[in-house]
């Protein structure tokens, strides 16, 4: 939306986005003044006749406009073009550490790829779209981790590995986030993927080596562990003399024998 030149019904939207913050959300009460009117609207969205509205509204960005006209009066090309202007400043930015302000352009990018605009595309436009939608993704993918947000990198992976399931790059930064997690074995599935698609990456092969690496360091912890629950195994004692028993038994023999023998004289 353009303030200043956004639709009448628009008003009371544009009011309350022009008193907001990059990044912030709101709850915006419009009254039907600054709304749809007394008429309301039975098209996209259906408001009824003197309704207020309630808008839930996050702030991607705002600056001064680059593109001079609306998103919805774009063409595909505008409109790609545009999102790909944005993923290009989010990119200076990244270099330059400014994370949280890289993001906000490649959000901002995506944004001009919603799902409403992809699900009209086909054919070489979809290829176009998608070319500059999915690295927006996997950079905003790779900021999180730096920022320790793995749990939202993993959401940003994935939504690429929906279009394109065999992404390399998708893969390992799914994987690397998720071995921040402790998900190891998921992990692990997601760098032997991408190391099927990609064999001679030095980096998926390393972090292989450093997933090893963590199992048996944590085999070698859990078995210190449970040796110091049970203790050491205990060594056979050695086996006691029992002299009564010995003694014993050599009577028994010796009995034995005698009554054999006279046995025998009696045969």
């Amino acid at each position: 939306m353009i303030l200043g030149k956004e639709k009448k019904e628009m008003t009371g939207l544009a009011i309350g986005v022009s008193s907001m913050k990059s990044g912030e959300r709101a709850l915006l009460h419009v009254g039907w003044e600054l709304g749809y009117g007394k008429e309301g609207n039975f098209s996209f969205p259906n408001v009824p006749p003197s309704a207020d509205i309630l808008y839930e509204v996050e702030l991607i960005g705002f600056d001064e406009t680059k593109e001079g006209k609306a998103r919805g009066d774009m063409t595909v090309e505008e409109r790609i073009g545009a999102a790909d202007r944005r993923k290009m400043d989010g990119n200076a930015l990244f270099k330059e550490e400014k994370l949280e302000e890289a993001m906000q352009q490649y959000e901002m990018a995506i944004a001009y790829m919603g799902d409403d605009f992809m699900f009209q595309l086909f054919g070489k436009y979809r290829d176009m779209a998608l070319a500059v939608k999915n690295p927006c993704h996997l950079n905003m993918a790779a900021s999180l981790i730096k920022l320790k947000r793995y749990e939202e990198a993993i959401g940003q992976c994935s939504i690429v590995l929906t279009e394109d399931e065999n992404n390399v790059k998708a893969l390992f930064r799914r994987a690397k986030a998720r071995a921040e997690l402790g998900q190891t074995d998921a992990a692990r599935e997601d760098f032997l993927k991408a190391r099927k698609f990609a064999p001679q990456d030095k980096a998926i092969a390393r972090e292989l080596r450093l997933l090893a690496e963590h199992d048996k360091a944590v085999y070698q912890k859990q078995k210190e562990i449970y040796k110091g629950i049970f203790g050491p195994t205990p060594e056979p004692k050695p086996k006691r003399t029992n002299w009564f028993i010995i003694i014993w038994q050599w009577l028994l023999s010796l009995v034995y024998g005698l009554f054999r023998r006279e046995k025998r004289k009696a045969e």
